[in-house]
């Protein structure tokens, strides 16, 4: 059975200083923000790049829980309505990490993103893996999401092969410095013109024992136009509605996405809930 028709998505981004390591903290200051906010049932919930943990290397410590998070997020989507995009790390069976976005459903759905660039400047790829496949989840009929995570920002060609198969909602969340939130704003923005697809970014502020991050949630229509954007600083849910009908026609009036040459592309795994 197909997804049902969309002429209107709601999306909440949640930007927020997440508190080091703490789990159950970080879960309920979400869940306040988000009720305090007002979000709507079926609104699309994203919540930042590691954002029950914040950017931790430590894996005995963020990963040996039974599965903390993904509870949590169930739990949400079934009390609440909302589809979330939980940001979180998992271990695999050889020690190693894997940093993950997990769409979770209100229906039952799940599936999961794995960051496939690792910032090695940051030692992410000493601790952490890089995943082998995209995820296209269908929220309703005529919008498919394809997560990514941070670094992947800065790697058109994942989110143009993303596009090819069929997601036109393309959404990074992230723990992205403070020093390099520029280059962060304009490269979403330039994901939504050339993929003439929705973006939304989802960043977190504050700070963590390493880095200060920038905040500058944003959610970008597939022309380009900035819809909504939080500060730097400002721990806030940002909220915004995506007009679908009016993103198709614009699509079909200026179709030069369809005019690309998919042989130059590539190919990918891909992964469909």
């Amino acid at each position: 059975m197909g997804a049902p028709q969309a002429t209107t998505l709601d999306v909440a981004l949640v930007q927020y200083d997440i508190a080091w390591e703490r789990k159950t903290d970080n879960h309920e200051r979400i869940e306040r923000m988000l009720l305090d906010a007002g979000v709507s049932s079926g609104a699309l919930v994203l919540i930042p790049e590691l954002g029950d943990t914040g950017f931790s290397s430590n894996l005995e410590q963020i990963c040996n829980d039974g599965g903390l998070t993904l509870a949590w997020a169930r739990r949400m989507a079934e009390d609440h309505g909302w589809i979330l995009e939980v940001g979180h790390a998992e271990q695999a069976p050889d020690g190693r990490g894997r940093n993950c976005a997990t769409i979770v459903h209100p229906d039952g759905r799940v599936g999961t993103y794995q960051k496939m660039h690792l910032i090695s400047v940051l030692h992410e790829d000493r601790t952490y893996d890089p995943g082998r496949h995209v995820l296209i989840a269908e929220l309703a009929d005529g919008v498919s999401l394809s997560p990514f995570i941070c670094y992947d920002l800065r790697f058109p060609e994942l989110f143009r092969l993303s596009q090819d198969l069929g997601a036109n909602l393309l959404t990074v969340i992230a723990c992205w410095p403070t020093e390099r939130i520029d280059a962060w704003r304009q490269l979403l923005i330039a994901r939504a013109i050339e993929n003439q697809s929705w973006v939304l970014g989802c960043n977190r502020t504050g700070t963590d024992p390493n880095l200060s991050f920038g905040g500058t949630s944003m959610v970008i229509a597939p022309d380009g136009t900035v819809l909504a954007e939080a500060g730097r600083t400002e721990e806030v849910v940002l909220k915004a509605t995506l007009d679908i009908e009016t993103g198709m026609e614009f699509k079909n009036r200026f179709p030069f996405t369809g005019e690309k040459r998919p042989e130059l592309l590539g190919s990918v795994e891909v992964v469909r809930i």
